[in-house]
């Protein structure tokens, strides 16, 4: 093998090693930062579409514009299991005058 051969090879090794790494650090830290992945999603934001659940074999309409995919409806596309923020007020219970 010739010096131009090796060098792809190692360029070629040390590409892929660089994307195992990504992808190991990208799977422990997900860009949602402290909040869960959506189950629903995956933490991807996106589902598949209802054109290509129940067609046959076309995938294409306004929501996923021919990708065959959709924003999640259960985060927002955000693939964060983000909790709703809720205020509860809790009254006194009326009592009867004694």
């Amino acid at each position: 093998m010739g010096p131009i051969v090796l060098t792809q090879l190692a360029t070629g090794l040390s590409v892929l090693a660089g994307a195992v790494l990504v992808k190991s650090v990208m799977d422990r830290n997900t860009m949602a930062g402290p909040f869960p992945r959506c189950p629903t999603c995956n933490g991807t934001g996106r589902v598949n579409c209802l054109c290509s659940r129940w067609s046959d074999r076309d995938i294409g309409c306004r929501t996923c514009a021919g990708s065959g995919r959709m924003g999640c409806s259960s985060c927002g596309g955000t693939g964060t299991g983000r909790p709703l923020p809720a205020r509860i007020t809790i009254q006194p219970p009326n009592r009867p005058p004694s």
